[in-house]
This record gives structure tokens, sequence and C-alpha cells, in this order.
């Protein structure tokens, strides 16, 4: 979590002070954007919309709710309910002005939150119940992956502001994670 908030704190500052790492995003940021097929990259930043995120995340909340796991369902919950009360200040304090508009706030990606704390919490709630539970964190951090990337390709977020979201959404899993172990025995799913 530290190396999260540590990487977090300094792309922060970058974006609030002005500082010398903002040049090569941009640079980097232009120079993907356009890039690749249009429609899959849409596609891709599409995964990271409230509508979508939230929707697999709602069928893993229900899921584990039906099957006793209630405490970590309201987590998830919670966790997800955390992206936009974290996100909204900061695009309002950071001010950033997004890749191919004169509109700001874009700092940090709110979409790339939202994918990687709904894909995120979900996976953490269905992997008790799968022989191979690592199979959902390699989904989520793909999806993820993915929304980060067509973000990015289509001119949506500069890369820092997908690295900062990434940052963030970590931070958000592991405490969610946290506090689901605390409520719940090792070895059989959560309570």
């Amino acid at each position: 979590m530290a190396a999260a908030l540590a990487v977090f704190a300094l792309v922060t500052w970058q974006v609030v002070a002005d500082g010398p790492l903002l040049g090569p995003d941009e640079r980097l940021g232009l120079a993907l954007a356009g890039r690749g097929p249009a429609r899959l990259a849409d596609l891709f930043a599409d995964l990271g919309n409230p509508q979508v995120a939230g929707s697999a995340l709602a069928c893993a909340v229900l899921l584990a709710w039906f099957r006793g796991a209630r405490r970590p369902a309201v987590y998830a919950v919670l966790a997800m309910a955390a992206v936009p009360a974290l996100v909204v200040p900061l695009k309002l304090w950071t001010d950033r002005q997004g890749p191919l508009t004169e509109a700001t706030g874009y700092y940090p990606s709110g979409h790339t939150s939202t994918a990687a704390v709904a894909y995120g919490a979900a996976a953490l709630l269905l992997a008790p119940y799968l022989a191979r539970p690592w199979v959902t964190l390699v989904a989520a951090a793909s999806l993820t992956a993915a929304t980060s990337v067509g973000l990015v390709l289509r001119g949506y977020h500069w890369p820092l502001d997908v690295v900062a979201a990434w940052c963030l959404g970590a931070v958000v899993l592991l405490v969610l994670r946290a506090g689901t172990r605390a409520g719940s025995g090792r070895g059989q799913p959560p309570k």
C-alpha cells in the first residue's frame, strides 16, 4: 500500500506543481492518441463506465450476499462508493486539462478508478468460490488494463491520469481486502 500511495503522491504533486514529469507524459499521450483500432479502443475505454463495471460488481455482490458473505458484499459496495468520493474532489482540486480538449478535470481517471475497484472487488468476492482464485485477479487486472489502454489511445486521458487511478484503486482494494479478511475465518468463504 505504501508504494501505491507514494506513486500517487508523486504523480499528484507533479500535476499540481506542473512538474517535469508532465512534459514526457503529455508527449507520450499525444503520440499514443489516435493509435490502434478506434472501435476496439472505444470498447476498452467503455469497460470503465460505471454502468459496465458497476454491473459486474453488482453480480459479484449478489452472489456473495446469497452465499452468506454479507459483510464482504457490503464492504465491496462501500469501496465502490469511495471511488467518486475520492476522485471528484481530486479532479476539482487538480483541474488538469485533458489531452484533446480545453476542458479540465481529467486527473485522476475516473473510468480507470472505477474499473480497478469494481473489477478488483468482484474478483475478491468471487475468489473464495473458485478452484483457481488467481484467475479472478488476472481477469480484473486485464479488464482494468484494457480500460486504461483504451482511454489513452482514444485521447481521453494522459498516461499519468491512468497511473494515478491504478494507485488509487490499489489502495481502495487493499483496504477492502484487509477489512474482509479481518471479518472472516481463514480457509473458508467470508461470512
